[in-house]
């Protein structure tokens, strides 16, 4: 009887913002002489480096890092085009014997990688302009087209909503029906969750917006907002440049600015913890109290070896 041929093995290190999710990752990839996959929907645009917090130069030079600075803030890129791309860098460190990393906090990328991506129609900029000029309840619309989907979303999600209807009036399928033509990529997925007590990341988003600042945000977004091709709404929704641009056109003063990008990354950390802890499978590790790169793997690393021994070897 022929043996069943063993499944590739990836890691995804996933959590919130501050977590400490980049640096373990880095150690992670040196201790096992692979590559890092960003699972990150903002750092993928070239020029914004500061606000989407980047991995430093130094560690870009000590690990090769993928889907980082791969598209300008005026083009557009969707879950599909990480899936596809994504799949071949874990093809080509999986026939070389590595074992890939996924490092991020975009819980859909996360998602798309371990259960499949619905066979969807891409994003059609002009039927979502036509749809937000209606004037007209989209969420009612929704609830009377694809109420099931309209259940699951709240009432003022509106990207969500137009999603919805845009599925559903091109492909004559509901999302949820579309769901069930998923097919997750044919690995063994390893999931970490770094996680901390709420008080502390709280305390380092606050930290890490102040070093944001002072490291020349706001310069970041004027750079941004005066390339000849203006960026997407979607590259502009990144937190700390849609409240900065904000800041730019008057709207509100500096301090206001501020204020805003820490609780709006604060509310994005708590949106990731929701998300993550849906999750299934995912081996929770603790990094309250912890500062050090190392220390974090280190915890990282224990719990690794506890799960899984064969990823690190004797």
């Amino acid at each position: 009887m022929q043996k069943k041929q063993e499944r590739k093995k990836t890691i995804i290190l996933l959590g919130p913002t501050c977590s400490g999710k980049s640096d373990a990752a880095v150690l992670m990839a040196l201790e096992l002489g692979t590559e890092i996959i960003s699972a990150d929907s903002m750092q993928l645009y070239r020029l914004m480096d500061i606000g989407t917090a980047k991995p430093a130069k130094s560690e870009l030079a000590l690990v090769p890092h993928h889907l980082i600075d791969v598209i300008w803030p005026h083009e557009q890129w969707s879950a599909g085009n990480f899936l596809r791309e994504a799949a071949q860098i874990m093809a080509r460190l999986a026939s070389a014997g590595k074992t890939p990393i996924v490092a991020g906090g975009t819980g859909l990328y996360i998602k798309t990688l371990t259960r499949g991506l619905a066979q969807a129609p891409e994003a059609d900029e002009n039927f979502r302009a036509a749809l937000l000029n209606r004037q007209e309840d989209l969420y009612g619309l929704l609830k009377s087209l694809d109420p099931e989907s309209a259940r699951l979303l709240a009432p003022a999600d509106k990207r969500r909503i137009i999603r919805a209807i845009e599925v559903l009036v091109k492909t004559k399928k509901t999302i949820s029906e579309l769901k069930t033509l998923m097919e997750p990529l044919p690995y063994d997925f390893i999931k970490i969750g770094l996680t901390r007590d709420r008080k502390e990341l709280y305390s380092l988003i606050d930290e890490r917006t102040e070093k944001m600042l002072a490291g020349g945000l706001l310069a970041e977004v004027e750079t941004v907002l005066s390339q000849p091709r203006p960026p997407s709404k979607t590259a502009m929704q990144a937190i700390g440049y849609k409240e900065m641009e904000g800041y730019l056109k008057g709207l509100y003063p500096y301090d206001e600015a501020v204020r805003l990008i820490k609780r709006n990354t604060r509310r994005y950390a708590k949106r990731q913890f929701t998300w993550f802890k849906r999750e299934e499978d995912t081996l929770w590790v603790d990094a309250t109290g912890l500062s050090a790169p190392a220390a974090i793997y280190g915890k990282v690393k224990e719990a690794l070896r506890n799960s899984h021994p064969e990823i690190l070897g004797p």
